[in-house]
């Protein structure tokens, strides 16, 4: 017997899982496909951040996307009990005395001056003759929780399916046992395998990050920043990531990105370190570095929401709700990540 639903969501980062909550918050009856292996979202650090820490600029929408954000956390805690937000600054390790110059500069900017603290901090336990420049609004995500957390009140709930999506299945508005109405695939870099919308342009880039024992942990609560971020995880290790690679695809740890990161910490941390893991995922990005969202041009109902790259929780959270308002109130897309800028 057929069931009826409005939506299916095929994909489990963090696309899936911020649409997922749109559709129930707005009481709409979904199906979750999750093919349950560990995305790139999955292993991703969960910075929340609205500044580019190589120029000291800022990026579109950051202010409203980072109040979105907030907002979002706290509606999701109504049902899980729990808020993911983890109020810890990025604290910016200056390389040299004309960076400090530069950031003090920038911070006087209108789009910069709140997200800049004009005032530095020395820190504790690493290299910092220069000292450090707080992100202001920056923390981080508890990615752990929020996925184990998430998938399982989504199953408890009846709307999570474990299993891979089987597109030879798929006929107009039918899946399997279940009548839909809409069907949204967010499949990060396993688009490419999808028949429907195996045209848009995302790129994989491959991203390592190491979980580090240290023998001298930090004593303060914040995440450093030099090449790469270094934080402090719940078991008493650190996370230490994460790379950026657009040539080795290979679906192996790159001993060079080892090597990378390696040099990165041992460039600010004085004390003697140990790996415990590495891990790596493939993050789906776009050369306009826009998300990719919209209808596929011949079947109306079948939607795409892709390419939201290294800002994957500040572009999954703020545009789950665009795409859920084009959907349900026909409200146009920002030409800027409307799929249709590639037709």
């Amino acid at each position: 017997m057929m069931e009826n639903v409005e939506y299916i969501i095929v994909g489990d980062g963090y696309a899936a899982l911020f649409f997922a909550h749109r559709l129930q918050k707005n009481h709409k009856r979904f199906r979750i496909f999750s093919e349950g292996k560990r995305s790139a979202s999955q292993v991703s650090a969960g910075i929340i951040n609205p500044v580019v820490l190589k120029k000291f600029t800022t990026f579109w929408k950051a202010q409203e996307q980072i109040g979105y954000l907030r907002k979002t956390l706290s509606e999701i805690e109504s049902y899980t009990g729990v808020n993911y937000l983890i109020n810890e600054n990025i604290h910016r390790i200056f390389h040299d005395e004309k960076e400090c110059n530069l950031w003090l500069n920038k911070s006087e900017n209108d789009d910069l001056k709140a997200f800049l603290s004009p005032e530095f901090e020395l820190v504790d336990g690493v290299k910092n003759p220069f000292q450090t420049g707080v992100v202001l609004q920056s923390g981080r995500l508890n990615v752990k929780g929020f996925f184990h957390d998430l998938l399982n009140y989504f199953e408890k709930e009846g709307n999570l399916i474990r299993e891979k999506f089987d597109y030879a299945q798929l006929e107009g508005e039918t899946y399997k046992e279940y009548a839909f109405k809409y069907i949204v695939f967010c499949e990060g870099m396993g688009v490419l395998e999808n028949p429907f919308f195996s045209f848009i342009p995302v790129q994989p880039n491959k991203g390592h990050h190491l979980t580090v024992r240290l023998s001298e942990p930090l004593s303060g609560k914040y995440t450093l920043k030099k090449k790469h971020f270094l934080f402090p995880l719940e078991d008493g290790s650190y996370y230490y990531g994460g790379t950026y690679d657009r040539e080795q695809m290979h679906l192996k740890v790159d001993p060079s990105a080892r090597e990378q990161l390696i040099n990165g910490l041992a460039e600010f941390y004085p004390h003697d370190f140990e790996i415990e893991h590495i891990e790596f995922g493939f993050r789906p990005t776009v050369k306009d570095r826009r998300p990719i969202l919209g209808s596929h041009p011949d079947f109306p109902n079948y939607y795409v929401f892709n390419g939201l790259g290294a800002r994957g929780i500040l572009n999954g959270c703020f545009f789950s709700q665009e795409l859920f308002e084009k959907i349900e109130n026909g409200k146009a897309l920002h030409p800027e990540v409307d799929l249709k800028r590639f037709l």
